[in-house]
């Protein structure tokens, strides 16, 4: 093919993709600048739509996780572990984001569903400053205390070095990690879950291609070792903030930021944290978890550890379509709840709840018919298949359960009911677990410790009932 013939071709195929932009957005603003689908529309359907978006950009990003670690263990072994040092940090990092931001839309749907636009637009727009100042002071602390963080789990300095670096270029972006969720947020309560998904999938395809290109210098693109894959992380993070940016210029929303709404408001603030802190901690107790169960497990043997951590990362994908539907319900409890539409408040909690109970019974199936070959996708240490094998099968037990317990708590972070929600996390995570799993470890060696897990989900079911009952049912005075 000759030079002019690829030009043209070339030049079509751009002309092409920006056509395709710019439709999509004209498309996206020629729809009706309202949200009272939220309370019209058939349940199922709107259920469906708003969360198969969701779901489809989870798995992106699970996907994202798992390609971005096999790419930083190929520079070296130190790499990873500097990594994996780093995590914990990059976790609570994620946890504030995704917590506060819970709150924000939690309110901007209340507002909206009560007919209060003016208290939407505050509720975006303190919730949107505030998370800003998150990122900057977050960034800040966390950059300057990682030396000493990282030297409090290693003496190695190569494996400090590494994290170092890694830490400086990746918390950087802590404000753009803010900004993204504040954003992903806002357009999730006004229903534009296909915007959220799109700008997701975006970063995270971004991420993959440009970690091999940053981290070993390929073509044109420096070699940067570990700082390529903080970079590319980062770069990764900007694209949805950009793609929100366009979308919330050309296709306006029911809610906007406005300067007019800047000035302080203690209430508005105290409101959004009263949701949103009890959100961060209920992302960061499980952390706290995992650290007591080993400490549990590493008595009998490093395998019962290896096994809790497998069970860990298939926990992702096998909770993750549930989820997408506990997230899906959200803004659409919120909403309705601050409309007053009680009965399709139950209704939506109803179908939520009978959803994420199918998905994990067939978790359950699989978990109890595969668990060998679930445990073989990670090791092949026939001990640890062979435990692993019988944690699955244990652990699998409560899985119909603990529908109850993750669509209750979803659904009171929707009704910006944090403390609630709080409550059930607690028993879930510490109230519950800890003691049964020190326990039933006297009589059953570590096999107690998979009971616990069941057991917990049975005592965290009916806790939850009766939190939620008492929290829809209690008048609130402020929608």
């Amino acid at each position: 093919m000759d030079f002019y013939s690829s030009d043209t071709t070339f030049r079509h195929t751009a002309l092409s993709f920006r056509e395709s932009v710019v439709w999509f957005l004209l498309c996206q603003k020629e729809e009706p600048m309202n949200d009272t689908f939220m309370k019209e529309k058939p349940i199922f359907p709107l259920l469906t739509s708003m969360a198969l978006p969701m779901v489809v950009s989870m798995l992106v990003n699970a996907l994202y996780n798992i390609v971005d670690s096999l790419f930083v263990a190929r520079i070296s072994e130190e790499a990873m572990t500097a990594l994996s040092l780093v995590y914990p940090v990059q976790n609570l990092i994620n946890a504030i984001a995704i917590g506060f931001s819970i709150g924000i839309a939690a309110l901007i749907s209340l507002h909206l569903g009560a007919g209060n636009k003016e208290k939407a637009d505050m509720a975006a727009t303190h919730g949107m400053v505030l998370s800003l100042i998150h990122g900057v002071v977050i960034s800040i602390v966390c950059t300057a205390i990682m030396p000493r963080f990282l030297r409090s789990f290693t003496s190695d300095e190569t494996v400090i070095a590494m994290g170092v670096t890694y830490s400086r270029v990746a918390f950087m972006f802590a404000v753009v990690i803010m900004a993204a969720m504040a954003f992903e947020k806002i357009f999730q309560a006004v229903g534009r879950m296909n915007i959220t998904m799109i700008g997701l999938m975006g970063g995270s395809v971004c991420n993959i291609i440009l970690d091999p290109l940053l981290i070993f210098g390929i073509g044109p693109f420096p070699k940067m070792g570990i700082a390529g894959a903080a970079l590319a992380t980062g770069i990764g993070q900007m694209v949805p903030v950009i793609f929100y940016l366009i979308v919330y210029f050309v296709s306006p929303i029911p809610v906007r930021l406005r300067s007019g709404c800047l000035k302080p408001d203690p209430k508005m603030a105290l409101q959004l944290y009263s949701i949103g802190v009890p959100a961060i901690l209920n992302l960061a107790l499980p952390s706290v978890l995992i650290t007591f169960l080993n400490s549990l497990l590493a008595v009998y043997s490093q395998s019962y550890v290896v096994v809790l951590g497998i069970y860990y990362k298939l926990q992702t994908f096998l909770y993750l379509p549930a989820n997408g539907f506990v997230q899906g319900m959200r803004p659409l409890i919120g909403y309705n709840y601050g409309a007053r539409e009680h009965a399709r408040v139950k209704k939506l909690f109803q179908l939520t709840l009978l959803m994420s109970a199918a998905i994990m019974a067939a978790g359950t199936v699989i978990c109890q018919f595969a668990s060998g070959q679930l445990m073989e996708l990670f090791t092949q240490n026939p001990e640890t298949i062979a435990a692993g094998q019988t944690a699955l099968r244990i652990i699998s037990i409560g899985f119909v359960i603990s529908a109850v317990s993750t669509t209750a708590s979803g659904a009171l972070e929707g009704l910006g009911k944090g403390a609630e929600s709080l409550v059930i996390a607690l028993c879930r995570y510490v109230i519950f677990i800890m003691p049964l799993a020190a326990l039933l470890c006297n009589w059953l060696g570590a096999d107690g410790v998979w009971h616990a897990f069941w057991l917990t989900e049975v005592l965290a079911a009916a806790v939850s009932g009766i939190v939620y009952r008492r929290a829809v049912t209690h008048k609130n005075k402020n929608f």
